[in-house]
């Protein structure tokens, strides 16, 4: 009996071979729900560190190591991989620390070279962080709880806000920042965002942050505010290990490791949510095996990522949607979808083209996106079991985390390894979330607590006798 016959609700199982042309209808179907997502972060750094003649090749390396990613994932090579349906891309949830190691050697005066050496060198070194931690990740939920994870993925949604509004009033360095026509399209685009959101068609909700982007694009155009000059590009991008050179810095690399094993828990909640869109285990030895595998796949597809010219590799959670929108939970799907992200990443001709984007077309689509991403946070944080314990971590931790933005100056008596690291508010809010859970007792909150209910119902029954 296939998988799919004793899946019923399941038009093809993970083991299921569909039919090819079958299989390249779902797989574009991924591609449309994940192609921004993993050609956005790239256009963010270079728009915002002045990176533009390297652009048409970071995008065209994003694309091509979420292919070959994606690819490992469901092959599952040795015990790298969870043997899913599971899209890799360029993650989000580390651009604010990626930003600040360029920004780095960027105030050294270094050039788009020396910046993308340093990017590289901190991946490359921290996706081995969740290499190491995908052998342990089990063990890890009584370090990195909900109530964590929820306050370093909201910091990150909030600290990036920034960078769409500022897209949104027409980008960094503008000298019209903020007049009315930048205002208009970022205010189009997003506004065909939320009205395609709402509408009841799966398919055009999928593609509707695409959709949005391209209405964005056309307003643009009308506005007189699109370049169609694209500059000269190879007609081949050819995979170029560690083209930029490489170095490291301290300071840069410990915001990025924080993040690396913030990602490691979230792709395991990424994983699980996978395993049950298509019916497979969620507990036991074969679960077990596929978490540890996927998160190793994150952390060695990230590796690859700084080692070509990318930059670090997550798990898409929309891809399980449409898993469910499609019914097709078969790996050998994922096989197309690599493969034509290799296809579209030996292009460089999709960067250039990509570079003619508006800021404020990008900044409308990825205000929505970092939104997302603080949504989510909160959402993680509703769904824990909030204490006063944990109440007074989240307080902490969100105050120092934006205080250090709001108000940079505080570092200004540290010396400047200190002042790189604690000027994140990342860093900031993810360290103190990490050592108050270590340092306050959960036993103790809940005695404290179980005491206080104790004299409350003693108080109630004096005052009813």
């Amino acid at each position: 009996m296939s998988t799919s016959q004793k899946n019923s609700d399941l038009l093809y199982g993970l083991h299921d071979r569909p039919a090819p042309l079958k299989a390249l209808f779902a797989a574009f179907q991924h591609i449309l729900a994940s192609f921004v997502g993993i050609t956005t972060p790239a256009l963010i750094i270079g728009g915002v560190l002045g990176l533009g003649s390297e652009l048409p090749y970071l995008i065209s390396m994003a694309l091509f190591v979420s292919g070959v990613g994606t690819f490992i994932q469901a092959k599952r090579l040795g015990p790298v991989g969870s043997g899913l349906l599971c899209v890799q891309g360029t993650s989000f949830a580390f651009l604010s620390a990626v930003l600040a190691a360029g920004f780095i050697v960027k105030n050294r005066g270094g050039s788009s070279e020396d910046i993308l050496a340093m990017i590289f060198g901190v991946c490359f070194f921290a996706s081995f962080v969740e290499i190491f931690l995908s052998r342990i990740i089990h063990k890890l939920q009584h370090v990195i709880t909900p109530v964590v994870t929820g306050i370093v993925i909201t910091t990150i949604g909030l600290s990036l806000i920034k960078v769409g509004m500022t897209d949104i009033a027409g980008g960094f360095g503008n000298e019209e920042i903020g007049a009315a026509k930048y205002l208009i399209v970022g205010g189009v685009t997003l506004a065909s965002i939320i009205a395609i959101n709402r509408l009841r068609n799966p398919v055009l909700r999928l593609s509707g942050i695409m959709i949005g982007m391209l209405v964005g694009y056309i307003t643009a155009y009308f506005m007189g505010m699109v370049n169609f000059h694209i500059p000269d590009v190879a007609i081949i991008s050819v995979p170029m290990p560690f083209k930029y050179g490489f170095n490291f810095d301290l300071a840069a690399f410990i915001p990025v490791a924080i993040i690396s094993v913030v990602t490691a828990i979230e792709t395991t909640g990424d994983l699980t949510a996978n395993s049950m869109v298509s019916k497979e285990p969620t507990q036991g030895p074969l679960y077990l095996k596929r978490i540890k595998g996927g998160v190793l796949g994150d952390g060695v597809n990230s590796c690859l990522a700084a080692t070509f010219g990318s930059f670090p590799m997550s798990t898409f959670s929309q891809n399980n949607g449409v898993i469910q929108l499609t019914g097709v939970a078969s790996r050998y799907v994922a096989f197309y979808i690599g493969g034509l992200f290799i296809l579209l990443g030996l292009f460089p001709i999709i960067g250039a083209v990509l570079q003619t984007l508006p800021k404020p077309v990008l900044g409308g689509a990825t205000l929505v996106m970092f939104g997302t991403v603080a949504s989510a946070g909160i959402r993680i944080l509703a769904s824990a079991e909030l204490d006063r314990r944990d109440l007074l971590i989240m307080a902490v931790s969100f105050g120092l985390g934006l205080g250090v933005v709001a108000v940079p100056e505080v570092t200004n008596s540290f010396s400047p390894l200190f002042k790189s690291i604690f000027g994140s508010s990342v860093t900031v809010a993810g360290l103190s979330a990490i050592l108050m859970s270590l340092i306050i007792p959960q036993n103790m909150a809940t005695e404290a607590e179980e005491q206080v209910s104790e004299f409350t119902v003693e108080d109630e029954q004096t005052h009813i006798a």
